[in-house]
């Protein structure tokens, strides 16, 4: 039995949405997809959204899905022992063909043992028969790393879902049993089967060798979408979100720039862009349909079309974060009176920023912040990062005094810096190197709280350290962490569990990797060439 409460909750939710996709299930493949955080949240991201219509395209497969409940569902949950269960059919998790995890940030993995949990799902996959649903995990995490969670998912998806994700449902059709569409679909490009592989490792806890097993493919190609105007479209809407009852169109995909610390300006490219006829299409459908416009790309100053889009009349247009330059300068006007917006200068100085091939100069932020506060926007946002390799003091200290700068422009408006420390990622050149010390990381970090509290209209926002290590971990770590997470309930405590795991996090976090170290996601072929990263990695050293 479900709780009213939780059913009654869920059709408030429903009730607010437009789009929403019902099918009787009978007859049909039912794939429950599944956000590890809050409504709020996952309803806010347009990979999550756009699967959910791309699946439910076809007509034998009903798509439907579920979220992390949030705190006070969640004393439901536990209260009545309630199962966790899909938003459009209140159906439990475990009853469904396939449950499928959509995961944009390494820090949700810790949801993921206790949506299961609720569900009745065990954990590892070699816990589960055919009684239970196959597990799927896509997103930008299981392209980047997917080894963290290769023990509990029966399947990664790897690339962009829009070329071959659907080929999925006629290999688990066709499949006579569970572990034939296993050995089936490790044959087709972009699928990795975790189980059809051994990982063996060396005395000092690196990567000896990775065996393929049952004939399945020793390297995993990522699936690229050829154009981005087949990209998935968002179909369902709610005022439930970051973005209100907002069309997310993306704009851009891939990125020219290439910043060395950016997972996304690696593992996206080559960059490709919509063009303007089906840009004014899919603007039109929202003006149809009464919703706001939200463009969605890595540098939307570098759009060869933004001019011309946000010159669009009738339109309430959002964007992500502006590259800092002269285009972004004549842009600022089209935005005059919004509340905000925001810029991504990474560092407060040209060292830092020519380390991470940041390709922009104080000279441009301090233009686009002159504009943004002569247009009385009302918030200017400043992106930053602190624990770079080779940053010093000074370095973070250079941050207040480009905000300082700024300040001096105009009195007028706030300006937010919003600071996280740096995480180096997989398929970037800085996938070898080392994390600073946490004690670094706090000290540097206070420097910048000190220094804010003398500024008038400027507000500090920040991670958390400890959270940002535990990201650390995770974006890449081996498949030796399955154990970790199968019992980390509290993120707080992620240091201290690693131990009773016999796992030392020093060796993810505190240690420059060797060139010829074989890393858990170099099985990969995310269409980045690894000694061009290496040579990258070289020039900053």
């Amino acid at each position: 039995m479900i709780s009213r409460r939780l059913i009654q909750k869920a059709e408030e939710l429903l009730k607010r949405e437009r789009g929403t996709v019902y099918k009787d299930p009978g007859g049909r493949l039912s794939i429950c997809l599944v956000y590890p955080n809050t409504y709020h949240v996952g309803m806010s991201n347009l990979g999550f959204l756009g699967v959910y219509g791309l699946l439910n395209q076809r007509a034998d497969v009903v798509c439907e899905r579920a979220f992390l409940p949030e705190a006070q569902e969640l004393r439901e949950h536990k209260r009545t022992g309630s199962p966790l269960f899909s938003l459009e059919s209140k159906r439990p998790l475990n009853r469904f063909d396939v449950v499928a995890f959509s995961v944009s940030f390494e820090n949700d993995y810790l949801s993921i043992p206790l949506i299961l949990e609720l569900s009745g799902i065990p954990f590892f996959s070699n816990e589960r028969d055919q009684r239970y649903p196959l597990l799927l995990l896509g997103g930008v995490c299981a392209t980047a790393n997917p080894e963290p969670l290769a023990d509990v998912f029966d399947l990664h998806y790897i690339g962009e879902a829009e070329p071959a994700l659907l080929s999925m449902v006629d290999v688990f059709k066709n499949a006579k049993s569970r572990e034939d569409f296993l050995d089936e679909i490790s044959k087709v490009e972009g699928f990795y089967v975790p189980s059809r592989y051994r990982v063996i490792y060396k005395e000092d806890g690196t990567i000896k060798e990775r065996i393929p097993l049952n004939d399945a493919p020793l390297v995993i190609k990522k699936v690229t979408l050829k154009s981005i105007e087949q990209a998935v479209k968002q179909t369902v809407f709610t005022p439930e979100t970051e973005f209100s009852d907002m069309l997310l169109i993306e704009a851009m995909r891939g990125c020219v720039h290439s910043c060395r610390f950016c997972l996304a300006g690696h593992i996206y490219n080559p960059p490709r862009s919509r063009g303007m006829d089906d840009l004014k299409k899919q603007i039109e459908y929202a003006k149809k349909i009464g919703v706001r416009v939200g463009l969605i790309g890595p540098s939307l100053s570098d759009y060869k079309h933004i001019k011309e889009a946000l010159s669009i009349d009738g339109v309430n247009f959002s964007i992500t974060s502006l590259r800092a330059n002269r285009n972004t300068e004549e842009l600022v006007c089209l935005f005059k009176g919004k509340r905000s917006i925001s810029l991504a200068p990474e560092t407060g100085n040209q060292r830092l920023r020519d380390l991470i091939n940041k390709k922009i100069k104080d000279d441009d932020i301090l233009g686009v912040a002159e504009r943004v506060f002569s247009e009385d926007i009302k918030n200017l946002r400043l992106y930053f990062m602190i624990g770079l390799p080779t940053e010093t003091d000074e370095d973070v200290m250079d941050i207040l005094r480009l905000t300082e700068k700024i300040r001096r422009i105009s009195r007028k408006g706030r300006i937010t810096l919003s600071v996280s420390t740096f995480v180096p990622k997989p398929f970037t050149p800085f996938q070898w190197i080392r994390m600073a010390e946490e004690e670094t990381v706090k000290k540097r970090l206070k420097l910048l709280k000190d220094g804010v509290k003398t500024m008038d209209g400027v507000t500090l926002l920040h991670d958390v350290p400890k959270y940002a290590y535990l990201q650390g971990v995770l974006a890449r770590g081996d498949r030796r962490l399955s154990k970790f997470l199968a019992v980390c309930k509290n993120a707080a405590s992620w240091k201290s569990v690693m131990k009773e795991q016999g796992l030392a996090p020093e060796f993810y976090l505190f240690r420059d990797r060797k060139k010829d170290e074989t890393l858990p996601w170099d099985f990969i072929d995310a269409g980045v060439n690894r000694e061009y990263l290496w040579q990258q990695y070289q020039a900053i050293l």
